[in-house]
């Protein structure tokens, strides 16, 4: 009889599992308390995991390489790209070549980087405007001040090097020339064509290819401007100048027949 008791007092009674235990195995987080969910909430926290992993893919600042298209692009405008070498961006960014080779890995990558950040500058699209006008009074003033922007973005003199040194570079880095012209010319030529179709939906343009209408807006607006800056061959405009060449494009548009 003692034997018996001995031995069932000695035997391992099963265990009681907590809680937290049974919510472990089924997947449940045993830190948050049980409820159940709505559809909605769980959308919602869904959402914010998504949100959180885009903002975490986009891409850190890297101090470096600013400092390297800096350099580089100030180097660029002073002595030119052939008179320009790796050696030069290193000593004037104050980095190493490891530093600056673990980025870009010959001179023209350097250039097309340095293009390619201060071309996104001079794009001057339309839709991040007003909304479409409904009237004609309200889209004179839209393309005269988009005129206005498009012609000091043009003839700044970071636009005028950017241009130079696409232009001096086209045979042996094309792909240069293709970035700005893409990313610049064709992102407000766009923009500006569905402007005059919405425009001519509404009356306020006459019928016409938006496209030939682009063409004939930009050569009004600037004309041979940009050759003759590129060449040196005359100042850049003053204020009063390219409010006027605006208006007068922005007026052709408009009464087009």
């Amino acid at each position: 009889m003692s034997e018996t008791k001995k031995t069932k007092r000695n035997s391992p009674s099963p265990r009681r599992q907590s809680k937290s235990a049974v919510r472990v195995q089924t997947g449940q987080d045993p830190t948050v308390p049980h409820s159940r969910t709505s559809a909605p909430a769980a959308a919602a926290l869904e959402h914010e995991d998504e949100r959180g992993a885009r903002q975490e893919s986009k891409p850190a600042a890297n101090p470096i390489r600013d400092r390297v298209l800096d350099a580089a692009f100030s180097l660029f405008r002073e002595h030119g790209f052939s008179g320009t070498s790796m050696l030069d961006i290193v000593t004037e960014a104050r980095i190493s070549k490891r530093d600056l080779y673990a980025l870009f890995r010959n001179k023209h990558e350097v250039l097309a980087a340095c293009i390619g950040e201060r071309t996104e500058r001079m794009r001057r699209p339309l839709d991040t405007m007003i909304s479409t006008p409904q009237t004609r009074n309200a889209l004179t003033k839209l393309l005269v001040e988009f005129g206005v922007s498009a012609l000091k973005t043009m003839c700044h003199p970071d636009a005028l090097t950017v241009f130079r040194l696409a232009i001096a570079e086209s045979d042996r880095a094309p792909e240069v020339a293709r970035t700005l012209d893409s990313s610049a010319r064709e992102a407000n030529v766009k923009a500006l064509a569905e402007l005059i179709g919405k425009a001519q939906s509404n009356g306020l343009i006459a019928s016409g290819e938006p496209a030939v209408l682009v063409a004939r807006f930009f050569s009004a607006l600037a004309g041979d401007l940009l050759i003759r800056l590129l060449m040196r061959v005359r100042e850049a405009p003053t204020e009063r100048e390219i409010v006027a060449r605006a208006r007068a494009a922005a007026e052709m548009l408009i009464s087009h027949r």
